[in-house]
């Protein structure tokens, strides 16, 4: 999960091929009502834990919206019921731009400004922010169970 102001990116993967990919991304609307949407889709993918950005500044401190971050963390916590992991996401948002740019052309930043049309065709900054969080904390687990 990509934790932002105005929007939560999130992607989803099966525990057994370990493969990270987009799922959606939601507009915030306010605190209950985002960790109720949350809560539907984990139920709807039978979603066995969380993983949430925590986005640590340059240095590795925590700024304000790292302690946002770890808020919702602990709202989710309490109020799905799965296990939530925070993994550091220094640096997503701009791995995910450089990707949909690979993928997309570099036209991609000027369309997503108008991506209101077509926000379903094609995944979003947060969305693939997500994935990369996600894969990353994949690679993590993976190299912590084989060592």
């Amino acid at each position: 999960m990509d934790y932002g102001r105005a929007r939560i990116g999130l992607a989803i993967a099966t525990a057994e091929a370990r493969l990270a990919r987009p799922l959606t991304t939601l507009e915030r609307v306010n605190r209950n009502e985002d960790v109720r949407r949350l809560r539907d889709l984990v139920r709807k993918h039978e979603v066995k834990q969380l993983v949430v950005g925590l986005p640590l500044l340059l240095d590795g401190t925590r700024g304000e919206m790292a302690e946002e971050a770890e808020r919702f963390a602990q709202r989710a916590r309490k109020q799905i019921g799965v296990p939530v992991e925070m993994m550091d996401e220094r640096l997503t948002s701009w791995e995910a731009e450089r990707l949909l740019e690979e993928e997309f052309g570099k036209k991609y930043r000027d369309e997503s400004e108008r991506k209101k049309k077509s926000s379903n065709e094609k995944p979003t900054v947060d969305s693939v922010a997500a994935t990369v969080i996600l894969r990353e904390y994949l690679a993590k687990r993976e190299a912590g169970e084989g060592a």
